[in-house]
């Protein structure tokens, strides 16, 4: 079945960096956009990033732009989060995310925490 998991999450401190990695099973992933959200603690789920299917067009949320970079690796099935500069407002759950048969689908998140 259609299947996101997510890694690479953990505690690290103001102005560190993190590589998120997201790897997909059960669709052809090379066919499809993706997308990084985050959830910060009490907060409502929010948009990170996006690439599309071809990999040339990429959007960031205005608050990271600058900062993360997101890519994929159509050989490995796999989308990745670079966060650099991170600070302590980056702390939430990430999501990766992609649309297939009309229907949305998330993994089950990984936690990066930023804090001294």
């Amino acid at each position: 079945q259609v299947q996101l998991v997510e890694s690479g999450g953990g505690l690290v401190q103001p102005g560190g960096s993190l590589r998120l990695s997201c790897a997909a099973s059960g669709f052809t992933f090379s066919r499809f956009k993706m997308s990084w959200y985050r959830q910060p603690p009490g907060k409502e789920r929010e948009f990170v990033a996006y690439i599309s299917s071809s990999g040339g067009i990429r959007n960031y949320a205005d608050s990271v732009k600058g900062r993360f970079t997101i890519s994929r690796d159509d050989a490995k099935n796999t989308v990745y989060l670079q966060m650099n500069s991170l600070k302590p407002e980056d702390t939430a759950m990430y999501y990766c995310n992609t649309k297939t048969g009309g229907v949305e689908v998330w993994g089950q998140g990984t936690l990066v925490t930023i804090s001294s």
